[in-house]
């Protein structure tokens, strides 16, 4: 696992075989995955911190940077991604964290993602075959301390029973 080019300071995370230099503000997160048994790929604590600098050549990636601000990634395999997302769901409440992570149009909602690759991008004389290659979780860093939390519960085994969700924040 990579955490990108060294915007953000960042701990050594050790779980097992795995071992890598995470971002601080993720370092929890990401040994909380691992031990849970989640494959991670890539992580970011903020990815608009992380993207500024694209601005100075390429001006249209301004407003991506500024609308990431403040967000933290994470990219899984995507098998690896979709369970994160059930055990997180599953380990805690059906209160406004859930609604974010699984309604796109909630306040602050979860942006989760399923990105094709085509490995012709880095092989110019390989034809196009675009696969699905990762599933990434962009989220407001203000939810990582409760993600972590959740990551926790579901190691422990604990769930919490299926209930209605308050949905009025979708006009559900």
């Amino acid at each position: 696992m990579t955490t990108g080019e060294g915007t953000h300071p960042t701990v050594l995370v050790r779980v097992g075989h795995r071992e890598a230099e995470i971002d601080e503000l993720l370092a929890p997160v990401i040994e909380a995955c691992w031990r849970g048994g989640f494959e991670t790929l890539i992580c970011c604590q903020d990815a608009g911190e992380s993207n500024t600098s694209w601005a100075k050549k390429l001006p249209h990636m301004a407003a991506y940077a500024e609308a990431r601000r403040g967000w933290s990634f994470i990219d899984f395999p995507i098998d690896s991604g979709l369970a994160f997302l059930t055990a997180v769901a599953n380990a805690g409440p059906r209160d406004a964290f859930y609604v974010r992570m699984t309604h796109w149009a909630a306040p602050q909602a979860w942006d989760v993602s399923i990105r094709p690759m085509d490995p012709a991008v880095f092989r110019a004389e390989q034809p196009s075959e675009f696969r699905l290659r990762h599933l990434q979780v962009l989220l407001p860093g203000h939810d990582l301390p409760e993600l972590t939390r959740r990551l926790h519960e579901h190691a422990a085994g604990r769930r919490v029973a299926p209930a209605p969700a308050d949905w009025s924040t979708v006009g559900r």
